[in-house]
């Protein structure tokens, strides 16, 4: 699992509102800059009941329109409140808002890769040829495409209490490399140089209203409805392109 350090200095970049605002560039965060935005809850590129029988439409319902909605509409306060701290110069106003914009807004950045790294399972985006390149690279990679599951499989269940399990990009100069990495609570995948090709929410309210205790069918499962497409586009992207639909949601 991998712990937050550095996380918060890219969080900051991440809210620092400008015309660059969600390109994820590592910069100071600038009050004097610093203007208020809204966000909004995209839709998804589906039906709720697209994704059945591997994931219910009662799950992504209340997934998507009450659990993500709420993490946006925390954000929206939060940082309202934020803005009126530094309006005051209330330092201790903004230190104490700082762990709930982090959580908030990761909660947001997570669910919105999320949503559009899923495909329904009749699709040909769902398939793993859809992703010639990045399936290539998973074959150097892991040896195979079963193996890469495999790991993928032992990473989501070995998490503990509440994360999600992601495969990334890693870009090392002119080098990159792939990596499945796990984050806790709602903690993003923004490093620098990490791209985000595809997330798996770990959360109870993920799955446990039609899988219960038994993760590891829905783990099994989500493979089913994994939009390789999107993934592939991911892989062959740069972050700021990963990250385009968030702008869309300002």
């Amino acid at each position: 699992m991998r712990g937050s350090s550095g996380v918060a200095a890219t969080f900051w970049s991440f809210l620092s509102i400008s015309s660059s605002v969600l390109a994820l560039e590592q910069q100071p965060f600038q009050f004097e800059a610093m203007s208020v935005p809204t966000y909004t809850l995209p839709p998804l590129p589906y039906a709720y009941d697209a994704l059945e029988p591997h994931i219910s439409a009662q799950i992504m319902e209340l997934h998507h329109g009450k659990h993500h909605q709420t993490y946006i509409t925390n954000l929206n306060a939060a940082l309202k409140s934020q803005a009126e701290a530094v309006h005051a110069a209330d330092i201790t106003t903004q230190v104490a808002l700082q762990q709930g914009i982090k959580f908030n807004a990761g909660g947001h950045i997570n669910h919105s890769l999320f949503w559009q790294n899923l495909a329904p399972a009749s699709s040909v985006d769902a398939k793993s040829s859809a992703a010639p390149k990045l399936l290539k690279q998973i074959q150097a990679t892991w040896g195979d495409e079963a193996k890469f599951k495999e790991a993928f499989n032992a990473a989501l269940l070995g998490i503990q209490g509440s994360g999600w399990g992601w495969l990334i990009k890693v870009e090392t100069g002119k080098e990159q490399r792939l990596a499945i990495v796990t984050t806790k609570d709602q903690d993003p995948v923004v490093g620098k140089g990490e791209v985000p090709i595809f997330g798996v929410d770990m959360w109870e309210h993920a799955y446990y209203l039609q899988y219960l205790n038994g993760k590891a069918a829905y783990v099994q499962n989500i493979w089913n409805v994994i939009n390789w497409k999107t993934a592939e586009e991911r892989f062959l992207g740069t972050r700021a392109d990963a990250f385009k639909v968030l702008k869309a949601s300002i």
